[in-house]
Order: C-alpha cells, then sequence, then structure tokens
C-alpha cells in the first residue's frame, strides 16, 4: 500500500495553485487566450523574481519563445497557410465536389478518409476550409441536410492528425517535451500504426454511426438563412414605427420579429408589447437576414452595424451598397485571416472588401450590449458575419482567401503559385520524414521558399501564425519548466501513482489518457500535452516502464477534443456553418472519445506494456 505524497514546498504549492488557476482561465471563452497567456508569463517570472529558488533563473522562463516545437508549429501554420492562399488542394476539392454527384453512398466515406490523411501532414484548419463549402454545395444541391456530415467531416481531420509528429501543434509539443527530458526522439511516423487502426475505426464509426445521431438542421446560405443574427435597427424622423407600441410594431413587419431591446438615450428598455416606440430609438433585433430586411423595410428604419445614428454606414437605398446587383453573404473568419483577433473598423473591413457587414453570429451567444457598436468587437476564430455587397465583391473575398465565404455558388481559388505551393510543402514534409533535416528547420526553410517565391506575402505568413497558438504554447513551456524546477511534477506524478495505486500498468497507462482527454476538451490542449508529458515521464520512470507508452498516452488523450465545440477551433468553424448546438457535439464527440480511449488503450498495452 503506497503512501500519501508530502506537500512539496511553497513555490511548488505556488505554481500548483497558479497552474489550477491558469486552467480555469484558460477554459473560460470571453478571455482572450494571448493575454491569459501573457500574464500567466509574467506572474510565474515575478514570483522567482522576487522569491528566488535554488538553480533557477527567472529569464529561464522565457526560453519557450524560442523552443524547436514552437517554432516548428509556426513555420507548419505557414506552410498550410500559403496551401490556402495559392488553392494548392483546390484539384482535391473539385474531385470531391465531382464524386458526390456520382457515388453519395461512399462519398461521405472518401471525404473522411482524404481529410484525414491531409491532416496528418497539414493543419487541419485549411483542411476544413477547403472542405466545408464543397460539402454544403453538395447537401444544397441535393436537398439534404450538412448537420449530418460536418462534424463527421471535422472529427476525421482531428483523428488523421494524430498520426504523425506533425500532424498537430500538440504532437509537436509532446515530442519536443519528451527530447527535453532525456527521452529518444519521435521519428514522423513512429506512432502511426496506433494511430491508423484507431482512426480507421473512428473513420468507420463516423462514416455509419454518427450521421445517425445528429438531427436534420437547415443551413441554407442565401438570404433565407435561418441562422438568427443580432442586428440593430434604427427608427428615423419619417420611421412607420414612431409613436406606435412595440406590439403594433411586429404588426407593421408582418410577423414575429424577434425584438430584443430598446436603446434609448444610452438607457436599455425591456421591448414590453405596451412599450411606446419613438424617434431615434435604436431596437435590437434577432432574426434570420430575410426578416430583418423586411422588419427595416416595413417600419421604415435602417438597419446599421453599430447603435449610433452617426455610423456612417447604414444600408438605404441611397447608400452604393442598396440592393441592385447586391446580395446577402455569410462569411466564417478563420485562423490566418486579418480578421482574427481585430475588430471591423481596425481592418477597414469596408473599404477592404467593399462589404457592409450587417450583423454577427457566435456560437449563439447575446454579444450586444449598450453603447457597443458591431465594427468595434474583436472577431475570433469561427465567427460568421452576416455582410452585404456586390456579387464581385463576395467573388474577390473567396478569391483572396481571407474569409470562408459559406456560399455554394463561386468556385475555390486557384493561382499559378499553386504547384510551387504544393512542391514546397510537400519536399518539407518529405525532408523531415526522412530525417534528412529537423522538422523546424525543414518547416522553416520552407516558410522561406514560400516567401522567395511569392507563394505567401510577409502580411499573410505573420497572420498564419495565431497569437492564441503562439502565446499558449510559450506561457504552457514556461509552466511547465516552473513545475519541473520545484519539483512539483514529481509531487503530481506520486499522487497520481497513489490515486491508481494496486493497478495494472494497462489500467493506469489507460487513466492517464483519460484524464488527459477530459482536460483537453475544457482547457487548451496545448496547455493539458505540456503538463501532462513531464508526469508521463515520471510515471513511466517510477513504474519502470518504457516511457514512450505514458508519453504517447498523453499525446493521444489530448488530441480528443471532440466532446465539446470550444476544445478545438476547427470546431467552431463547423459549428456555425453547420448551424449545430452544444449537445450536436457531445452526442457524437463522447462516444467516439470513449471509443479511441479504449481502442488506443489496448494497442499502447500490447505494444509496450504486455
Amino acid at each position: 500500500m503506497s503512501v500519501l505524497p508530502s506537500l512539496p514546498d511553497p513555490h511548488a504549492l505556488t505554481m500548483l495553485a497558479l497552474t489550477a488557476v491558469a486552467l480555469i482561465l484558460f477554459s473560460i471563452e470571453r478571455l482572450q487566450l494571448a493575454v491569459t497567456s501573457l500574464g500567466l508569463l509574467t506572474v510565474i517570472t515575478l514570483t522567482f523574481a522576487l522569491f528566488p529558488y535554488p538553480n533557477v533563473d527567472p529569464m529561464m522562463f522565457f526560453r519557450g519563445f524560442a523552443h524547436e516545437a514552437l517554432i516548428a508549429v509556426c513555420a507548419l501554420m505557414t506552410l498550410g497557410q500559403g496551401l490556402v492562399k495559392t488553392g494548392a488542394l483546390e484539384p482535391v476539392g473539385r474531385f470531391l465536389g465531382q464524386l458526390w454527384g456520382r457515388l453519395p453512398s461512399l462519398s461521405l466515406l472518401l471525404t473522411l478518409v482524404v481529410g484525414a490523411l491531409l491532416s496528418a501532414f497539414v493543419n487541419n484548419t485549411p483542411i476544413v476550409v477547403l472542405l466545408l463549402p464543397i460539402l454544403i454545395s453538395v447537401c444544397l444541391r441535393t436537398n439534404k441536410s450538412p448537420s449530418k456530415i460536418l462534424i463527421p467531416m471535422g472529427f476525421a481531420t482531428l483523428v488523421g492528425g494524430m498520426a504523425t509528429t506533425i500532424g498537430t501543434s500538440t504532437n509537436l509539443l509532446v515530442v519536443g517535451i519528451a527530447k527535453d527530458l532525456g527521452i529518444a526522439e519521435f521519428d514522423m511516423f513512429s506512432f502511426a500504426l496506433p494511430a491508423a487502426i484507431a482512426g480507421t475505426i473512428a473513420v468507420i464509426y463516423l462514416w455509419l454511426v454518427a450521421p445517425l445521431l445528429l438531427v436534420d438542421r437547415e443551413t441554407a446560405l442565401d438570404t433565407d438563412s435561418p441562422r438568427l443574427f443580432a442586428a440593430r435597427l434604427l427608427l428615423g424622423e419619417s420611421s412607420a414605427a414612431n409613436g406606435v407600441t412595440v406590439a403594433e410594431a411586429r404588426g407593421l413587419a408582418d410577423s414575429d420579429v424577434r425584438i430584443r431591446g430598446i436603446l434609448r438615450d444610452d438607457t436599455v428598455l425591456m421591448p414590453l408589447p405596451d412599450v411606446v416606440l419613438r424617434q431615434g430609438d435604436r431596437l435590437r433585433l434577432l432574426d434570420t437576414p430575410a426578416n430583418l430586411h423586411a422588419a427595416a423595410t416595413a417600419m421604415g428604419g435602417e438597419l446599421y452595424a453599430g447603435n449610433t445614428q452617426e455610423d456612417e454606414q447604414p444600408v438605404t437605398a441611397e447608400n452604393p451598397l442598396s440592393p441592385g446587383e447586391q446580395r446577402l453573404g455569410e462569411l466564417a473568419v478563420v485562423q490566418g485571416s486579418s480578421l482574427d483577433g481585430s475588430s471591423l473598423a481596425d481592418n477597414q473591413f469596408i473599404q477592404r472588401h467593399q462589404l457592409v457587414a450587417l450583423a454577427l453570429h457566435r456560437k449563439g451567444q447575446n454579444l450586444w450590449r449598450a453603447n457597443e457598436r458591431l465594427k468595434d468587437l474583436t472577431l475570433q476564430t469561427g465567427d460568421v458575419l452576416l455582410v452585404q455587397g456586390h456579387n464581385d465583391a463576395l467573388r474577390a473575398v473567396k478569391q483572396s482567401t481571407e474569409l470562408l465565404l459559406l456560399d455554394h455558388s463561386i468556385a475555390l481559388p486557384r493561382t499559378d503559385k499553386a504547384v510551387p505551393a504544393l512542391i514546397i510543402t510537400s519536399a518539407a514534409i518529405l525532408l523531415a520524414a526522412s530525417g534528412i533535416l529537423p522538422i523546424a528547420i525543414a518547416a522553416v526553410a520552407g516558410t522561406g521558399l514560400m516567401l522567395l517565391t511569392q507563394c505567401l506575402t510577409l502580411g499573410a505568413a505573420v497572420r498564419a501564425i495565431s497569437p492564441a497558438i503562439y502565446f499558449v504554447v510559450a506561457a504552457s513551456l514556461a509552466l511547465g519548466m516552473a513545475l519541473q524546477a520545484t519539483g512539483a511534477t514529481a509531487y503530481l506524478t506520486d499522487l497520481f501513482l497513489y490515486a491508481t495505486d494496486g493497478a495494472s500498468a494497462a489500467v493506469i497507462l489507460s487513466a492517464l489518457m483519460l484524464l488527459l482527454a477530459v482536460l483537453t476538451n475544457v482547457v487548451s490542449n496545448n496547455a493539458a500535452a505540456v503538463i501532462g508529458t513531464p508526469i508521463a515521464v515520471g510515471i513511466a520512470q517510477q513504474l519502470q516502464l518504457p516511457a514512450e507508452a505514458f508519453i504517447l498516452a498523453v499525446l493521444f488523450g489530448a488530441n480528443m477534443s471532440f466532446a465539446t465545440p470550444m476544445a478545438y477551433k476547427t470546431n467552431l468553424l463547423v459549428m456555425n456553418a453547420g448551424n449545430y448546438s452544444f449537445i450536436d457535439f457531445v452526442k457524437v464527440g463522447v462516444p467516439l472519445t470513449l471509443l479511441m480511449w479504449g481502442v488506443l488503450s489496448w494497442l499502447l498495452a500490447v505494444l509496450y506494456v504486455w
């Protein structure tokens, strides 16, 4: 019977408490990950600067910014952006689109397989960006619901990312930290066998079972889109709604338009039926694009991107962006876009794209606040903007790949740089896979060639690096170093072994993977991986078993981002495009997590423990 480990010293306890706080903060969606990460790094360095600890230099915690794994992650994100910008993957998309028309019964399976295979070598975000419009287009043409196939497609790319060391940033981190701890470096395909076996079973589940668990959801992408958007309606001097009650205003619109609030002189009023509207009121509406325009026309009001009459871009008949050759479109913000982490105002969205943003959809959240304007909101990956503009403007946005246009009528982009981009990326992957060059060097060299051949501009390359991932990785590496230096990691290892006392090595291995699988669905998967890897090595050393098995348990567990939409950025893109609810991810993701956990636990036990 093992003994409960004694508490470590105050520095270690402080780092453990800081870890708990950090994980909680990482799970709060309204907090920006980059800001939270910088705050965490600041607290760590200040703690050791003000309260010195033996053999710990506070400056060591900045080494994460130059860590090999972080450099590789950033370079690979840039290479993936090069493939998107040049349209190098367009032939794959065109082939799949044609196949859906010929063999619909097998097309979903092939789409899942292709998505998984591509994601083993390229960041899965551009893969999802490539496949979303194709699948939605097929569903619109065949009168089928995209909700049956979008979640399976997104999850297939996550499963495929587990197969190689470059498949996800989490893989690179785990492998890099294991190398720092003296464990033999993993080759690119060192864990491809268990990942391929488990991935095959997962793809079969996603093909045959997952669609049965999902309900049909309408996802039309023209003006009759059923997705609800928040917008503002200003009642001017000649508005027909002036002097009438809220109930009568709804009657004017000839529909049960959703009026969620009234802003009057910086005061928010409840939209009670007997409240009398007057000139200057700004109504907060939540409805479909068609109903928003119908309400504006019937009430004689103006749709605005913000709350005040001084906003310079109302949607009126006199505005250049008025009906005619105009149409509504839905644009999803993707990682690498200049809008990711920026606002419409800072981005000069109207001047750059000749589009007016009417409303914003973000995972069903209510984003409207008094004195707040849509153009000033900081946008995030997965946000969907309802915009109005000329067909040519929407086509230009699609071809620039700045945003994901959720529209089936505009062709995928392709440029004369597609072939060079594909060759450069393939060469970088082959050099890394063959061991000729380390992954970081091969990826950085590839990025340099992308810039030299003008496959990417410098601005696009910089935007491809997600600030959230960059700072989360750097801060997590610093936290991992602090936990190891103070002995906190050793304490957590002893605590885990105490909790699993008497269990077999296979059960301990399985429990570690399940712990990481749960953790990665509520906090940053990279943070979970950085904390879990040293614990895995410590467990293996105490049990005198191969460390590779426990490291892979952390790697696979931290990649099981299936159970919640916020667990991974591509889940958010899929959620918005498919009009999914939180429970849809739970219904499909939890069984997939348990399936992958069971299969991988058995495989790792067979390959390394038994």
